[in-house]
């Protein structure tokens, strides 16, 4: 039985389109997105400068879901590394953690079942 791993990328808005892209490419067959606001150790900032930023300022993100099974983590992931990498702070963070289940509410499909494509579709 195939573990189901649940992928959280948090990255530039402005890279969603490509990565979406390049994700289905190798294999993701659903993303989800959600606007979000946040900043990491830069605190908003797009140069570091620990003596100079002593405010946090939030920024636009996206953070895209992606429910996958553990044999296409490495695949995802490397894609998703070499989509977003500029070398420059802010290129985001993938979180990556184990599924118990998932359930297709339309045909009660469980588990891998339920994230692959449906015959019915």
């Amino acid at each position: 039985m195939s573990h189901l791993v649940r992928m959280e990328i948090i990255t530039a808005s402005s890279k969603v389109p490509s990565l979406i892209k390049r994700l289905a490419q190798v294999g993701a067959v659903g993303v989800t997105t959600f606007q979000a606001l946040g900043c990491g150790i830069q605190k908003g900032t797009f140069e570091y400068e620990v003596e100079e930023n002593k405010e946090v300022q939030l920024l636009p993100k996206t953070l895209l879901l992606v429910i996958c099974e553990e044999e296409q983590v490495r695949d995802l992931v490397e894609a998703a590394k070499v989509e977003l990498y500029t070398g420059h702070i802010g290129d985001g963070k993938i979180l990556l953690s184990h599924i118990d289940n998932v359930v297709r509410v339309r045909t009660g499909e469980e588990g891998s079942a339920a994230i692959q494509r449906s015959q019915l579709e």
